[in-house]
């Protein structure tokens, strides 16, 4: 008996970049820039971000999505701050597509009645291997890598180091108790990804986050100028 075989997922992907590269033009023409905020849980994206606020949020208006399979803590957090945040809640789903960000980012702007934006940041959800593989629609691919998860990480989540444009590798500070070495954790990257930017910080102490900062801060106003 005949049958077909529908690749499903190549679907799935082709739609969903799509979407991704018509909201990344729009997001564009409207000068935001929009970054893809990825890595596990308890790497410190949402301390890594707090820091990134507070440096630059007097020279650019900064909105941020917070990603979760459940529960409001992050945006409850980054709220406190003072700047425009809203709650997605992916029901299980352990990534975040571009139709479902889309969504979010009407819900955004009618939460803060259309104001603008310079930055719009996503911090999807903790995982190393689902939001890899989907493309959102940002301007670049950040993911944060903590010390204690060891330099071997671009070994084997081979993806998410492909497709990042930069990687943030926190809690630097710690890096002699967990026998992290930076140059091979750099080796490692380079092999998966050589154009990736990294900077080693440390969203606890403040260690490396200047440049960061700058790297950021530059990006964006190029983003904010077109």
């Amino acid at each position: 008996m005949k049958y077909n075989v529908i690749e499903v997922k190549e679907r799935v992907i082709a739609d969903n970049d799509r979407v991704a590269a018509a909201q990344r033009a729009r997001l564009q023409g409207k000068g935001i820039y929009f970054i893809n905020l990825m890595g596990s849980p308890g790497a410190g994206k949402t301390s890594v971000l707090i820091r990134t606020i507070e440096a630059l949020r007097d020279r650019f208006r900064i909105a941020v999505m917070e990603a979760d399979v459940d529960s409001a803590v992050d945006a409850e957090t980054i709220s406190r701050l003072g700047v425009p945040v809203i709650q997605l809640h992916t029901a299980g789903l352990c990534h975040m597509d571009a139709d479902m960000t889309a969504r979010g980012m009407e819900a955004l702007m009618e939460q803060e009645q259309g104001a603008p934006f310079d930055i719009l940041i996503l911090e999807n959800i903790g995982n190393l291997v689902c939001p890899a593989e989907f493309d959102v629609g940002a301007a670049k691919r950040v993911m944060i890598l903590s010390v204690p998860e060891g330099d071997d990480k671009p070994l084997k989540y081979p993806l998410m180091f492909e497709v990042s444009d930069v990687v943030l590798v926190n809690k630097i500070d710690t890096k002699e108790i967990f026998d992290f070495d930076e140059e091979r954790f750099r080796e490692n990257v380079r092999m998966r990804n050589p154009q990736a930017e990294i900077f080693p910080l440390s969203a606890r102490t403040g260690e490396g986050m200047e440049a960061w900062f700058a790297w950021l801060a530059q990006e964006a106003e190029r983003g904010v100028r077109k």
